[in-house]
């Protein structure tokens, strides 16, 4: 996607052409331990800075964690922006920080993943969960050719 930036600097315009990377979505899932609800949410109210810090550091961006409580579900979306996921997720995952607020959060959840120990580990503590449809585009207009 190609978008533009303009600024104005005294009496000159300054218009800049740049491509927005083509961003990878990702959806995980893991189960919130009931009796945590309340723990997790007051935690995600202030994530830590150097989490943020962290995530942002290595191309992630527009994540939210959505909770299911019929199911106990959290679903994690997120936009990875970077050129190389495998190595900005081993990198994230050795970051000081990040260790820290796995070793507090992991602890209110439930892995669906067999023999996962925790988050950073050898085995996945979220699961990946496949996109099955994408819609990014307008619905067309009747004077449109498609219209409704």
């Amino acid at each position: 996607m190609c978008s533009t930036a303009t600024v104005q600097i005294g009496s000159y315009i300054l218009t800049k052409a740049f491509t927005m990377p083509k961003a990878k979505r990702i959806c995980q899932i893991i189960k919130l331990k009931p009796d945590r609800v309340e723990e997790y949410k007051e935690i995600h109210a202030s994530v830590w800075p150097g989490v943020l810090a962290a995530l942002a550091r290595h191309h992630i961006i527009d994540y939210s964690i959505n909770h299911y409580p019929p199911l106990q579900l959290l679903i994690a979306t997120f936009k990875y922006t970077g050129d190389d996921y495998e190595k900005d997720m081993k990198a994230l995952g050795e970051d000081e920080e990040t260790q820290r607020w796995w070793k507090v959060t992991d602890g209110m959840q439930e892995s669906f993943n067999e023999d996962a120990t925790g988050s950073g580990k050898d085995v996945p503590w979220w699961t990946d969960v496949a996109e099955v449809f994408r819609f990014e585009g307008e619905l067309s207009t009747p004077e449109q050719p498609g219209g409704l």
